[in-house]
């Protein structure tokens, strides 16, 4: 007896469009301390977040956020102004290796580190002026 597979329908709000900043230079670790602070907020509000944030990350961080909402215009034909970042996440990618020398022959390694950007946004519901007052 074969098992039919089982076919889950997704309801037109759990669309999800995915940007991806790959090899972008910076650790991973000071790049997830930015999209800790923009995960779960809506477009405008990380947009203007990251524009006065003082770290050197946000300048990539904010390319891959702008290509995720234009692949979910473009490609899934949704309301810029109603998208939330959903996840957000960083992946260290490969270390480049650099040497400099140093006193007496001495060779001191510097690591020149990457990372991927990964952000996802979705549609959230609209809430009107009715639902936040009650």
């Amino acid at each position: 007896m074969t098992k039919t597979p089982e076919t889950t329908k997704t309801p037109e709000t759990s669309k999800t469009a995915i940007a991806h900043g790959n090899y972008v230079r910076g650790s991973a670790s000071k790049v997830r301390r930015v999209l800790d602070q923009i995960r779960g907020r809506s477009y405008r509000d990380a947009l203007i977040m990251l524009e006065f944030m003082p770290y050197r990350s946000t300048d990539p961080i904010t390319k891959v956020l702008r290509s995720a909402v234009a692949n979910a215009e473009h490609n899934l034909g949704m309301d810029p102004s109603t998208l939330v970042i959903s996840s957000a996440w960083a992946n260290s990618g490969p270390v480049m290796k650099r040497y400099r020398p140093r006193a007496q022959g001495r060779a001191f390694s510097i690591k020149k580190q990457t990372c991927h950007i990964s952000i996802s946004v979705e549609s959230a519901p609209i809430q009107t002026n009715a639902e936040v007052q009650n």
